[in-house]
């Protein structure tokens, strides 16, 4: 239906143009041509695009995009957030004694974390890692996350620079060779200084050491010395605070009395060392630490020699030959009875606590093999029972 027009009421009180009027053909007709661009002018009708055009006009927005995001937003992140920082490794050492500022100070230097930014100190304090952050060197990255850099100087240095490890069982002349190795200090350097006459005014332990030697008092374990300069000095301190440290709880005058009683042969501290070394070099078990203990202390109650090939291991440096056992040696023990005249290498903790700890046995003989083929660890209390286990696995 057509819209309806209103209008005011005419005079004769009928409303005019209540319908829209018509118009004749003839005169739309001649609207039109009045209206044509032909000759009069007016407006083209518009043509529509094709699908080329259309897909030229996508591809070309779709470039302009693309350019203003390459361009222009890395440009807006960077005035929001800073430009993204490349991780770089880079090797840090935190120093012996250093407080949380002063780490975080090296850290920012170094580029580990931003500059002027106390993100690190506030993490370290609220999750109470203040008293747990290790000095040494480390391996990190530059602009780390700080929770990632302070879980792990929490946990300790994770590179091997300036650090040496000496494994148990080793002797003065075999850790100054690791000392060179690890820590470049030549091992005659190392051995000259490894006397016990240079140390024994501030490590009273050692008044009772033989020799002049060290032997069986530099600690078994690894040191770092990250932060601060590495000498042969430095290095056996570090050793001799570690042994002291540990044997701190160590009850070396009831252990006297126990084995006195029991076995009646006399034993002070630098007898159980020495004791816990041979063990060291025999025994290959938790198990057999405590037997081989049992059997050296029985043979000692009653005279007899230890017959331990592991204290001429001590004088040949390597494997004991029959001829070896002929040899003339203080650290013979099968020609001479009791203890040797020193430690013959650095014992583990578990070792000193078995021979202040051993078990109660009538054994007087080992036989123990562990080559990765053969598995032998066998006590007996005769000479007759020995035998048969040597002849069994021979």
């Amino acid at each position: 239906m057509a819209p309806r027009h209103f209008s005011e009421p005419d005079g004769t009180g009928r409303q005019a143009g209540l319908a829209t009027r018509r118009v004749s053909g003839r005169t739309a007709a001649a609207t039109g041509r009045a209206g044509s661009p032909g000759r009069g002018g007016g407006r083209r009708p518009r043509r529509r695009m094709g699908p080329a055009a259309v897909a030229a006009c996508c591809v070309a927005a779709a470039a302009v995009v693309s350019l203003v995001a390459f361009l222009v937003v890395p440009r807006v992140l960077d005035a929001i957030s800073g430009p993204e920082r490349e991780h770089v490794p880079v090797t840090v050492t935190i120093p012996e004694g250093s407080g949380v500022l002063e780490i975080q100070a090296i850290l920012a230097e170094a580029e580990v974390i931003e500059p002027d930014d106390d993100a690190f100190y506030r993490y370290v304090m609220e999750e109470g890692l203040e008293t747990s952050l290790k000095s040494g060197t480390y391996e990190l990255e530059t602009y780390a996350p700080v929770d990632e850099v302070a879980e792990q100087l929490a946990e300790g240095p994770n590179t091997t620079q300036n650090r040496v490890t000496v494994p148990e069982g080793r002797t003065v002349t075999q850790t100054a060779e690791i000392v060179e190795e690890s820590l470049g200090i030549p091992a005659d350097e190392f051995l000259a200084q490894a006397k016990a006459s240079n140390y024994a005014e501030d490590y009273t332990f050692l008044e009772g050491a033989a020799d002049d030697s060290l032997e069986g008092f530099l600690y078994p374990k690894t040191y770092d010395f990250s932060g601060q300069e590495a000498t042969a000095d430095a290095v056996i301190r570090a050793m001799l605070d570690q042994y002291e440290e540990e044997v701190h709880s160590l009850d070396f005058d009831a252990a006297s009395a126990r084995v006195r009683d029991e076995y009646g042969v006399d034993m002070d501290a630098y007898d159980f060392l020495t004791l816990a070394s041979i063990v060291e070099r025999e025994a290959v078990t938790a198990e057999d630490r405590t037997l081989v203990t049992s059997v050296f202390y029985n043979r000692l109650a009653q005279g007899m020699a230890l017959q331990s090939d592991a204290t001429m291991m001590y004088v040949t440096g390597g494997e004991v030959t029959a001829a070896d056992l002929e040899t003339e040696s203080p650290y013979n023990t099968y020609d001479n009875p009791g203890l040797t005249p020193t430690p013959v290498c650095s014992p583990s903790m578990s070792c000193l606590e078995a021979v202040l700890d051993p078990e109660k046995t009538d054994y007087l003989y080992f036989f123990i093999i562990e080559d990765g083929e053969t598995s032998v660890h066998a006590f007996s209390e005769t000479y007759e029972e020995h035998q048969a286990v040597i002849e069994e696995n021979s």
